[in-house]
């Protein structure tokens, strides 16, 4: 029981510092202006690429190690928790494409502009009150949901001559 509780403290603290990151990496970079002095420039340069390598990016494989954990230390294998999963790979990508932009305005040196931080904060708002709902909601999702096809055998020969053990 206590190392379900510890766990499930690092998934929440995880968490925490995922969605304040994805929030505020994107409003940083949006402090890169076209009149930027390479001072200012390399100033704010330096504090998207840490705050994105050093906290946004280790809180994210916390957040997603302790959730890992979490679902098997608790069992719950249940079908809301494969649509919050869904959630979670999609909040996956929008982090890899605040890292894209982290890295592209790095290698071009004050000659590109960043996206408007909105493109990347409303998608992290909403797929964070997404997880937060379906988490706290469990809606039931029935069996009517998958389709058939997926609960059968399809009865098709595996492509290996014979079964691994």
């Amino acid at each position: 029981m206590l190392a379900i509780s510890i766990v499930k403290a690092l998934h929440i603290m995880g968490i925490s510092l995922w969605a304040a990151g994805l929030i505020a990496v994107p409003l940083m970079l949006a402090r890169h202006t076209p009149n930027d002095n390479q001072e200012e420039y390399a100033r704010v340069r330096r504090f998207t690429h840490y705050g994105y390598t050093h906290l946004l990016t280790p809180a994210a494989v916390i957040a997603v190690a302790a959730g890992t954990g979490l679902i098997f230390l608790r069992g719950v294998f249940v079908p809301w928790m494969f649509a919050k999963l869904v959630l979670v790979g999609a909040l996956v990508a929008l982090h890899a494409g605040v890292g894209n932009i982290v890295v592209r305005m790095g290698e071009q040196t004050n000659e590109r502009q960043p996206p408007h931080p909105l493109l990347f904060v409303i998608p992290a708002l909403f797929l964070l009150t997404a997880i937060l709902l379906v988490v706290l909601s469990k809606p039931g999702i029935g069996d009517g949901f998958i389709p058939e096809w997926l609960h059968s055998p399809r009865e098709l020969q595996l492509p290996l001559d014979e079964v691994p053990t």
